[in-house]
């Protein structure tokens, strides 16, 4: 075979391969396949002959593992030109390795075994020879149905002619085979076993109800506290009267609540009487409301007594009897206990 017709099969053969990367994964079929063949043969120039032969073979072959193959057999060709014929039997062990397993599938081929040639060089007697031979190649296969699939390989045959059998012939012949073969599966490829199902969700039970919280207790509102002085203490006197049940309540709401701090407690007075007179006594019934609540255990840096006199007067009077004008006069006299923040709960 000419150099130009040899580079040319190569090529299509790589271009082949390559497309092997645009394939789908395939199942590897364990099963031992058989293999009928046709080859091309380009035989060594040595014998005298430069006209390309034809052949034919029989091997078997069998997936080990992802990446190799091994098929064994029989092959026959022969060529003739110009009366001189040449022919070729050989029966070897291939190895292939596969770079996948997808539908078209590259490989590398290395083999051995026994080849036994035979010719009638330069037209004389006929002779032939059995030798040793060693084959390397490349190839590829592609799936064609799950049982069969097209094999398409280029080789070399190098066999060991140790002798003179073929006068003119060195010790060695380099026989190239351009080989198609169908490969015939003798099992089907095993069923992929189907995937688990997915679980089927399991409902939670339903969480038992909740009581719902009880509802929050209303706001709190407060309000200043005022106490009239005439339930307090008696007329124009900064002493209390013995029951106290306002400044009581007043005492264990401050005590319930310990953060309420700054409470102001302002005495009052009417218009009766100096200015002076009235400061003083105004300031003297806060003080002894401090000290009654100090007394019903109130911290006393919580309070603050102060005295108005009677400069915030509630109500005007001008009655000419005293003792009504002392009657009309009785909102100004009056105790308001009063903080910055908080003041008396009502509700």
């Amino acid at each position: 075979m000419k150099k130009t017709n040899k580079i040319a099969i190569v090529a299509a053969l790589m271009s082949l391969a390559s497309s092997a990367v645009l394939a789908q994964e395939a199942v590897i079929n364990p099963n031992w396949y058989i293999q009928p063949s046709l080859s091309i043969l380009d035989q060594d120039s040595d014998f005298g002959i430069d006209k390309q032969g034809h052949g034919a073979g029989l091997k078997f072959g069998k997936a080990l593992n992802q990446n190799w193959d091994i098929q064994t057999g029989y092959t026959y060709a022969r060529s003739r030109d110009n009366g001189t014929r040449y022919q070729q039997e050989t029966l070897g062990v291939d190895g292939l390795y596969l770079f996948s397993r997808k539908a078209v599938r590259p490989f590398l081929l290395v083999g051995i075994g026994a080849e036994r040639s035979r010719t009638n060089l330069r037209n004389v007697a006929e002779r032939e020879k059995s030798a040793p031979f060693i084959s390397a190649g490349v190839g590829f296969q592609s799936d064609l149905t799950d049982r069969l699939s097209l094999q398409a390989d280029l080789r070399n045959v190098h066999g060991f002619v140790r002798d003179n059998a073929f006068p003119g012939v060195g010790a060695s012949s380099n026989n190239a085979y351009l080989n198609f073969a169908l490969n015939y599966a003798l099992g089907p490829k095993p069923v992929p076993a189907a995937p688990a199902p997915a679980p089927v969700p399991v409902a939670a039970p339903e969480p038992a109800p909740v009581a719902p919280p009880p509802p929050p207790p209303p706001a709190p509102r407060f309000e200043k506290v005022t106490m009239s002085a005439t339930e307090l203490f008696a007329f124009d006197s900064a002493k209390l009267n013995p029951s106290q049940p306002k400044l009581d309540e007043l005492a264990t709401l401050l005590n319930n609540n310990p953060s309420v701090g700054n409470v102001t407690i302002t005495g009052h007075t009417d218009r009766l009487g100096s200015d002076k007179y009235n400061q003083k006594l105004s300031e003297q019934r806060a003080n002894s409301v401090k000290a009654y609540l100090t007394g019903k255990g109130v911290a006393a840096d919580r309070l603050n007594a102060v005295g108005k006199g009677e400069s915030q007067p509630v109500v005007q009077c001008d009655n000419k009897k005293r003792a009504e004008l002392i009657k009309c006069l009785e909102p100004n006299r009056r105790v308001e206990i009063d903080q910055v923040t908080i003041e008396r709960r009502v509700n």
